[in-house]
């Protein structure tokens, strides 16, 4: 069985009842994990350790918390208040898993679905998603990591161009896959609003409602976006149900055409405001 699963962020006893509910084998079955594996919820280190130990038979994408996490490591950004990442900042394993981190994926096409933990922009192919993804996944993995990350963060530019290059293009990339939510009509993405999608001004929509987005015919699943719901849709699946908030941990079984969301309640004392 294959199973596409939403934010976890550090709530690694809801990620082991909806396991049991799934009666997952890492033997037999694969998970996908869209993104925000840690941070907020109270057992970050832990996620990763189950994680890891399920070998290839857990795909994990990186979500914009899981770069936050590097970016601490790092020096290039103070944590913030709310933040739970002390435990994986101050194990004898740090750089272990802060290497861990660095080789796992921005976007996956895998069993139909094209995989991203926040969302595509609308002027991209799926192919040219994945490809920028790679562009980025390249750079996380090389040694020269703390350069990189200096260049990371920012809201601009606020509109992809095919002529972007260097930091710009890939903060671009970042800012989608791991960030967005809005966008005006022609793609300018919009970063203060977070709420559900009834919540827009006129000039605003979802980004997946951008007239002639051109990954319109690829069924694409992702997480990053609680506010919103779930959605299951033949051409969408939003898996971040709100968890770490006292929400539900969501799983969709993909296999075969079919498609089951499974999930699991997450109570109240793991929601950390």
């Amino acid at each position: 069985m294959n199973y596409l699963i939403g934010d976890l962020q550090g709530c690694c006893d809801a990620f082991e009842r909806l396991l049991a509910t799934l009666d997952f084998s890492p033997s037999r079955d694969r998970i996908f994990l869209l993104g925000d594996l840690v941070n907020r919820g109270p057992c970050s280190l832990k996620v990763l350790e189950r994680l890891a130990g399920f070998g290839d038979a857990a795909t994990c994408l990186l979500g914009n918390h899981d770069l936050h996490l590097l970016a601490v490591a790092h020096g290039v950004r103070r944590a913030h208040r709310s933040d739970t990442l002390d435990e994986i900042l101050a194990s004898p394993r740090r750089d272990h898993w802060l290497t861990w981190l660095r080789q796992q994926r921005l976007a996956v096409h895998a069993h139909g679905w094209l995989m991203v933990h926040a969302g595509v922009a609308p002027q991209w192919s799926a192919e040219q998603t994945l490809a920028l993804a790679a562009e980025v996944e390249a750079l996380l993995r090389d040694a020269d990591l703390p350069a990189f990350l200096q260049v990371m963060f920012g809201n601009d530019p606020a509109r992809w161009d095919d002529t972007l290059q260097g930091p710009d293009r890939w903060r671009f990339t970042i800012n989608v896959l791991t960030r967005i939510r809005f966008c005006e009509a022609d793609g300018t993405l919009d970063f203060k609003l977070k709420e559900g999608a009834d919540t827009a001004p006129p000039h605003l929509m979802p980004w997946f409602d951008v007239p002639g987005r051109r990954t319109a015919d690829t069924p694409i699943a992702f997480g990053h976006w609680s506010t919103l719901g779930p959605m299951d849709r033949p051409d969408l699946l939003a898996l971040d149900t709100g968890c770490v908030w006292g929400g539900r941990l969501t799983a969709a079984r993909v296999d075969g055409g079919r498609r089951d969301l499974i999930s699991v309640a997450c109570p109240p004392a793991m929601a950390l405001m």
